[in-house]
């Protein structure tokens, strides 16, 4: 539990890092933003397959197929939703609203893996969820009273980048789950090994990615200089920084984490990655956290150690509950 907590730790503290990137390339489309920066992992991934080549053989078509659903949307789609949603609404929104990831992933998983994990009982699952939920409310009020103050704020495209953001939240509740279901059904494989074989199978999927939206600026006489911008050398090595950090040892830190937690209460872990971007975004600003956003760090952390307090009840007790 506490190895698995720490590697949860590691994966915010790293996966806060995207929520910088599209604040500091704001000319550069969303959509380049996210091939490149898979481009990035997937080419990072090749000579790391090459180290693993003996644990990937053992993966077999049905692995690879769901590689690849797990890259296409855990990926390529999250970030895409993503950056689009930081550069309409800037970071403050989009981190409020993927700050609910916590909630929904634990309402999901103790839904839907009972069988499998155990069942954390609502009873003493709620003052946890309440908890986060009163936190990420208080940082949300803070950061919606900033929008407010701001007199040329476009609300249209705040609402926009707010949906947006809605869908990253809908892809990273979809990735979390299946990907802890492929690992705890396969222990005896290496998370480390597992993290590689998606950076591969993002390979091709961002490549196709890059090479159709080159195609289609140039169809359309986008101004925009394809391929890597008007700031090509700090694009290019922001992109292999995010990939290298974010996407292959974020991912295996949390691969990690999953294989030793449940599902339901490492999703609640997932707090960690909002309080590091929200953590990034005011190191950003060059400002400090008014006393509300504050409050709801601290409501955010103790709702996490609480749910550490929390044991599963066993499976087959909680069927027979369930019955």
């Amino acid at each position: 539990m506490l190895l698995g907590t720490l590697y949860a730790l590691l994966a915010g503290l790293i996966w806060g890092l995207v929520f910088v990137g599209p604040l500091l390339l704001p000319e550069y489309p969303a959509a380049l933003q996210s091939v490149g920066r898979y481009l990035a992992f997937g080419l990072i991934a090749l000579p790391l397959a090459w180290l693993d080549r003996k644990a990937l053989r053992q993966l077999g078509r049905a692995d690879w197929i769901e590689a690849l659903k797990l890259s296409l949307i855990g990926n390529l789609l999250y970030y895409l939703c993503l950056a689009s949603a930081i550069q309409r609404a800037g970071g403050p929104l989009p981190t409020m609203i993927i700050g609910t990831l916590p909630v929904i992933i634990a309402i999901s998983a103790n839904l839907r893996n009972a069988r499998r994990d155990g069942r954390l009982p609502w009873a003493r699952l709620a003052p946890s969820l309440l908890l986060i939920a009163l936190g990420i409310a208080c940082v949300n009020r803070a950061e919606l009273r900033e929008l407010q103050s701001q007199s040329h704020a476009d609300l249209g495209r705040y609402a926009v980048g707010g949906l947006l953001a809605f869908g990253a939240v809908i892809c990273w509740t979809w990735y979390p789950l299946r990907n802890a279901d492929w690992l705890r059904a396969h222990p005896d494989r290496s998370p480390r090994s597992w993290a590689t074989a998606q950076g591969v199978a993002t390979l091709p999927l961002a490549l196709a990615g890059y090479i159709a939206l080159w195609l289609y600026m140039s169809a359309t006489h986008s101004p925009f200089p394809m391929p890597f911008g008007p700031r090509a050398g700090y694009f290019v090595a922001l992109m292999v920084a995010i990939g290298l950090l974010a996407s292959w040892v974020g991912t295996l830190c949390w691969n990690e984490a999953s294989q030793r937690l449940p599902t339901a209460l490492a999703g609640q872990l997932i707090v960690f990655e909002t309080l590091f971007a929200l953590t990034y975004a005011f190191m950003l600003r060059g400002q400090w956290p008014p006393a509300l956003t504050l409050a709801g760090i601290g409501l955010l952390v103790a709702g996490v150690l609480w749910a550490l307090r929390i044991k599963p009840v066993p499976p087959e007790v909680a069927v027979e509950s369930a019955a």
